[in-house]
């Protein structure tokens, strides 16, 4: 039996949850994210306001540009993430092999469970009738052997679409299709291909595999079969986060060296204290910086011993800063740091005192007072109040 996988898709979810609770909102250009006169970045868009170029990550400012006549509204996460554990939770009704990608979004591998329905079609179809009925949203769903044709297909029958791919159908489906349908085809990569004569999906299946390779390594392969549609992955359910990041936007651009570290502090605390929270330690750390000209650059670093330790934490991230800012000194509009490689609490005791026991004592300390009177109840000396979107 050819496996049936399912990718289902929330049709403009933030936009379509606002709608829901303010019926005037719909048929109207709408937009949720950032606040237009600041920072802010479109987070989703109603399908009246796409037409004009709108789309998601796009600067809010730019769209009210395209579309002034936009209604513009904050996001409100807390509603999201409600019906998106509502969208999960009927999902769980058709079959128990769901994998969410995001609020909106899920792969359902349904291979056996759509005989009741006699047919996958007809399964979906109960699927968006559920999801419509007590959401009131709509789902555009896509049906294929494999996640890679699921994804795509659901994208292109959007809004409130379904599309099947009939087993053996993959690669005539994909065939005709522009390359940067295929996920993990971004404009670089695009751009790489197209210097090397590939425009379309099924130009990129024929190319020879090694030829692939050589360009692009063990990512071309895995192109490489999704444009033959071949796609071995599994729907699974994710596991435990593998990173923890925060990052913050400023409102005015800025080189202020200790204005950087004071919010770079504040960022090593928050994730250190979500990091404790789950007896987690962490062996990289990586600092992120975006520019007034939206150039974005990453620099990371291996700890010899993982650590969920705030000064250790921010140690290292202030050292990437200070290479960072010599390396480049242009004003910063976003800094972000991220902590990976997580392992779990146990650690091997130092023959020596590291220094780092004091510290940590500290953390657990603040942590509890916070926990129990608020985050703001008690701050260090390196934080600072921050100006952000």
């Amino acid at each position: 039996m050819a496996r049936c996988i399912f990718h289902i898709d929330l049709d403009a979810f933030f936009v379509s949850v606002e709608q829901v609770l303010n019926p005037e909102l719909k048929g109207k250009p709408v937009i949720v994210g950032g606040d237009p006169e600041r920072r802010g970045v479109v987070a989703s868009a109603s399908y009246e306001a796409r037409p004009f170029g709108i789309h998601a990550g796009m600067p809010s400012s730019k769209a009210r540009r395209l579309c002034p006549q936009a209604i513009f509204i904050r996001s409100h996460f807390s509603l999201y993430k409600d019906a998106s554990a509502k969208f999960m939770k009927i999902l769980g009704d058709f079959s128990p092999h769901i994998e969410p990608l995001g609020f909106e979004e899920a792969y359902l591998d349904v291979t056996g469970c759509e005989e009741p329905y006699s047919s996958p079609q007809k399964l979906a179809l109960a699927i968006k009738e559920r999801i419509n009925k007590e959401l009131e949203i709509t789902a555009s769903v896509g049906i294929a052997t494999c996640k890679v044709v699921a994804k795509i297909a659901s994208d292109l029958c959007k809004p409130d679409g379904l599309l099947e791919i009939a087993p053996g159908e993959e690669q005539a489906f994909l065939n005709p299709l522009p390359v940067a349908k295929l996920p993990g085809v971004g404009k670089k990569t695009e751009q790489a291909l197209k210097d090397m004569g590939v425009t379309t999906t099924g130009e990129l299946a024929s190319l020879p595999l090694d030829t692939i390779k050589r360009q692009f390594g063990a990512t071309g392969a895995v192109l490489h079969s999704y444009a033959r549609g071949i796609d071995d992955r599994e729907v699974e359910a994710p596991g435990e986060a593998k990173s923890i990041s925060q990052q913050l936007t400023f409102a005015r651009d800025t080189l202020d060296r200790n204005f950087l570290e004071a919010n770079l502090h504040s960022l090593c605390q928050e994730v250190c204290q979500d990091l404790r929270s789950q007896n987690k330690r962490a062996k990289c750390v990586a600092i992120r910086l975006r520019y007034a000209d939206f150039k974005t650059i990453t620099r990371q670093v291996i700890l010899r011993e993982a650590s969920n330790v705030t000064q250790v934490i921010f140690a290292t991230a202030q050292q990437l800063l200070s290479k960072a800012l010599a390396q480049q000194e242009k004003p910063v509009r976003l800094i972000g740091i991220r902590i990976s490689s997580l392992v779990g609490e146990g650690k091997q005791l130092p023959m020596f005192d590291s220094g780092t026991e004091k510290p940590e004592h500290l953390d657990k300390a603040i942590d509890k007072i916070r926990r129990k009177y608020g985050s703001t109840a008690i701050k260090t000396g390196n934080g600072i109040s921050t100006d952000t979107n």
